[in-house]
């Protein structure tokens, strides 16, 4: 079947979901050479205070870490706009997996017990299809082999843009928004949660003090980006 598939990507060509190049036969998503240049943070190796820093004082979390840095109109960007609005969830399993590798290399799966993507309210998973996050963390779980779960928890409200709101009205707009539908399988779990992007921290917040409350072991955050 090999001669088939480079007959399809000779017909339609398989393009990198990071700059529109042409893949060749061994790459898969993202070409070689954006692999290469892809700002990582190496934030899982070295702590980074820009974002282990982003919820102290806030809710105890045991590590929160990133793949890359996240800069406008980069190729981080570009990745997650391709997964978020252009219907191409393999491109979250794919970065997910890829982190997940890193993070088995210095032992993460070790430090936890479940990984929980960050819910969509259900009108939002209804219009895109998929939730992001859940993509993410089927590609970390599969690498770390720790479990993920997808209905441990549901967001209650959807909730309006955190553009140009302030620290308090960032977290009023969040809170309360989450609900565990079934407290025996988060109760003394050292849980990941997971997210696309890692901006002001409110939402992940909210699950995370709604995952406590609920008996939850420890917090950490692993994202695929953040902003700083």
């Amino acid at each position: 079947m090999k001669w088939f598939k480079h007959f399809l990507d000779i017909i339609y060509p398989r393009t990198c979901e990071a700059c529109g190049e042409a893949l060749l036969g061994g790459e898969n998503l993202i070409c070689t050479n954006c692999m290469i240049d892809l700002p990582r943070t190496n934030s899982h190796i070295q702590r980074l205070d820009k974002v282990s820093n982003r919820f102290w004082g806030k809710i105890p979390v045991t590590d929160t870490i990133t793949f890359m840095k996240f800069s406008k109109k980069g190729k981080v960007q570009k990745l997650l706009h391709e997964l978020k609005y252009r219907n191409k969830p393999e491109v979250g399993k794919y970065l997910g997996k890829i982190y997940g590798v890193d993070l088995k290399a210095v032992g993460f799966d070790e430090k936890i017990d479940l990984i929980i993507g960050v819910p969509l309210h259900p009108t939002k998973l209804i219009q895109r299809g998929y939730n992001q996050a859940d993509c993410i963390a089927e590609g970390l779980s599969e690498a770390l082999n720790v479990p993920y779960d997808t209905n441990a928890v549901k967001r209650l409200t959807h909730t309006s843009t955190q553009t140009k709101k302030s620290r308090i009205e960032r977290f009023q707009n969040v809170e309360n928004i989450f609900e565990v539908i079934d407290n025996e399988k988060v109760r003394n779990k050292r849980i990941a949660i997971v997210d696309d992007v890692l901006t002001t921290g409110s939402t992940i917040e909210s699950l995370g003090i709604t995952l406590l409350n609920a008996e939850a072991k420890e917090i950490s955050v692993i994202t695929i980006a953040a902003a700083f």
